[in-house]
């Protein structure tokens, strides 16, 4: 409210699941949050959430409102299903041996390995959005959702769509790992001291493969109940560098949730 002439692009972390720009925008009440798993459910495109912005941006800058926070999670990027399938294509180009070593060659190259569908949007994205898509790998051979700019992809696509008529001053913004770093409440404190109790017990006793967890949170402390759990019943296989993986299934935002 101080600043009542930037609209603030706040990237967020998260980058599978919208968890934390849902708590912040449940808490912020900002001019509008993504939730990365209610754009895939609604199947929505990049083109789609620019002009969902440009509506919101030009119907308050038609009230005299030209300020605004727009949060983002890391991952939204993910949840676009057009893009999605632009990174996986682009996963399963990369897992295979390549001799190209400069970031054009290796644009060239995997965009003729592309779908004509995923050729046109590498090609319509910004160029240094598409070589952050070709270049900057995890260990397991993914894209760095985490280092995709995609409060800027967003910030370039609306301004090159809005009318000259419309103020618009945008300021790009990421919290990462200093944007949730506030002091532990009480309750994290004996949370965690009684995470790491039962860590040891299960170490003690000379359990494996579990993860230490407390039960029934939501009761008194006396009620409360520490156990590990399995950590094969959370796995699921999924495609990592080309190959079938085991690895720990993902905890999305439940839409039909009661915090959603």
């Amino acid at each position: 409210m101080s600043t009542k002439k930037y609209y603030h692009f706040i990237r967020l972390m998260g980058r599978s699941a919208s968890h934390i720009t849902l708590e912040c925008a449940l808490l912020c009440r900002p001019t509008y949050a993504f939730i990365g798993e209610e754009v895939e459910a609604k199947n929505q495109s990049l083109q789609d959430i620019v002009m969902q912005l440009v509506a919101v941006i030009q119907n308050r800058s038609s009230a005299g409102k030209n300020y605004g926070v727009i949060l983002v999670p890391e991952g939204l990027i993910e949840f676009i299903p057009e893009v999605n399938a632009l990174i996986k294509e682009i996963n399963h180009v990369l897992s295979q041996p390549t001799v190209a070593s400069e970031v054009d060659e290796i644009y060239q190259e995997v965009a003729a390995q592309l779908t004509q569908a995923s050729q046109t949007l590498l090609n319509f994205l910004p160029k240094s959005i598409a070589h952050q898509l070709l270049l900057d790998r995890d260990p397991h051979g993914n894209v760095q959702v985490a280092k995709i700019e995609t409060e800027k992809l967003l910030i370039q696509l609306i301004s090159s769509k809005l009318d000259k008529t419309t103020k618009f001053a945008p300021q790009a913004h990421y919290f990462g790992y200093e944007g949730r770093c506030a002091f532990p409440s009480q309750f994290d404190t004996n949370y965690c001291y009684n995470l790491g109790h039962t860590a040891g017990v299960l170490i003690q006793m000379q359990f494996t493969g579990l993860m230490s967890c407390i039960r029934h949170l939501h009761l008194p402390a006396a009620q409360q109940q520490p156990c590990g759990y399995p950590l094969v019943a959370m796995m699921c296989v999924e495609r990592r560098k080309g190959k079938d993986v085991p690895v720990i299934k993902k905890a999305l935002t439940e839409l039909d949730g009661e915090l959603f």
